[in-house]
């Protein structure tokens, strides 16, 4: 992150980390559950799999659906007061969750949460606050933090889980919003004015040409697909750890290596991607390692070490098409629709997180949890049937 914010001016780097910091905490509070919620739920009055899943991914629908239209409502009335409201409205969602005794309850708090959609404008602030040359490079730094809070949801949701249990862990998303809050009004500068920017948010006059670009199509397709199966598999795979003997509290001992081991695995590939020009090959390669280990999950269900060395493979190509997604997106939409791409982009991506607890919910309750694997797999090659088309852009 260091290098990433050189050459920003004092003002521009405090907006850079404080809104990082804003942006990563609500990630973290949606990420937090996922790793041990379907075992929460299976003790849930009125719980089945299929509202199991519709809990953990609804967040995504809510998301998509008002992440546009609050960054347009942003533009109108200034970028504060909707970030706060956003916050608002996650933390309230937050409190639902965590106070709620039955599944339907907690169904609402998370759509509660999602609806606090935030991100567009965040970054539309961002963009008020930092000047054009440096601008892609803070929006980048921001853009990181759904990553790295993923990595810490995955390891800290099974610690936490054990102390404080998953109500426990909604009240502490809704103390994460209210930091959020005061990260926004007392470390964030406030713009002298808000103006469009149109590399950097969505556009409604361009979203024409961005769904009529076959190669963003392709992308936001991926996207989809990726959270779909990601999501998909957090309904799965806690019930495979424990029936292969981990209990859940040992969970993060599991996942923080496959995590670590898996981003660095990922980075000789990037380089090869981005430094010997061989994107394709890489990407392909990706998204066919993201379908095998799912079938290598679900060849290896009893075998604690089978399993490992499958989320080991599946994380290596997960991290590896969620760093490399992006940067095609920004790089194969010009400056001017770039914003709106990226919102295109984001809607497919929480839209895929929905789908992924809808349909991995369905499928684990009329077909059982290998039946999860087996769907994501079918998912992720059709995925890479509709990838062989991409192009790649030009270097610089």
């Amino acid at each position: 992150m260091t290098n990433q914010t050189e050459g920003l001016n004092p003002q521009e780097r405090r907006a850079t980390l404080g809104l990082a910091a804003i942006y990563g905490s609500r990630m973290l509070g949606l990420f937090l559950i996922l790793p041990v919620f379907a075992l929460y739920a299976e003790h849930l009055p009125s719980a089945t799999p299929v509202l199991t899943g519709i809990a953990i991914g609804i967040y995504g629908l809510t998301q998509a659906a008002l992440q546009i239209p609050f960054g347009l409502v942003s533009d109108r009335i200034g970028r504060k007061p909707v970030i706060v409201a956003g916050l608002i409205l996650f933390a309230i969602g937050s409190v639902v969750a965590a106070t709620a005794d039955d599944i339907w309850m907690i169904i609402a708090g998370r759509a509660i949460q999602g609806a606090g959609a935030i991100a567009a404008a965040v970054m539309a602030l961002l963009a008020d606050l930092t000047r054009e040359e440096y601008r892609t490079r803070a929006m980048a730094t921001v853009g990181v933090t759904i990553g790295f809070s993923f990595t810490v949801a995955l390891i800290a949701g099974p610690l936490f889980n054990a102390w404080i249990g998953v109500p426990g862990l909604f009240w502490l998303t809704a103390i994460l919003a209210l930091v959020a809050i005061a990260i926004l009004l007392g470390v964030i500068p406030t713009p002298d004015k808000s103006s469009v920017h149109e590399e950097a948010e969505p556009v409604p006059g361009l979203f024409g040409r961005v769904l009529r670009n076959p190669q963003l199509l392709r992308l936001d397709l991926g996207i989809f697909c990726l959270h779909l199966v990601l999501t998909a598999l957090f309904l799965a795979v806690p019930l495979e750890l424990v029936d292969a003997g981990l209990p859940v509290e040992e969970h993060a001992w599991l996942y923080l290596p496959v995590m670590v081991l898996g981003m660095g695995l990922m980075v000789p590939f990037v380089i090869k991607a981005e430094k010997g020009g061989k994107m394709k090959e890489v990407f392909l390669g990706a998204i066919g390692l993201l379908g095998l280990a799912q079938l290598g999950i679900y060849t290896m269900e009893g075998s604690l070490w089978g399993l490992a060395a499958a989320l080991l493979a599946f994380f290596t190509a997960f991290n590896l098409l969620e760093a490399t997604l992006p940067s095609l997106v920004s790089k194969l939409a010009p400056g001017q629709i770039r914003g709106t791409a990226m919102g295109v982009y984001s809607t497919s991506q929480f839209s895929g997180a929905f789908f992924g607890g809808l349909s991995g919910g369905w499928v684990h309750q009329h077909y059982g949890t290998s039946a999860v694997f087996v769907t994501s797999a079918l998912i992720t090659l059709i995925w890479l049937l509709a990838a062989q088309g991409m192009e790649v852009p030009e270097k610089g």
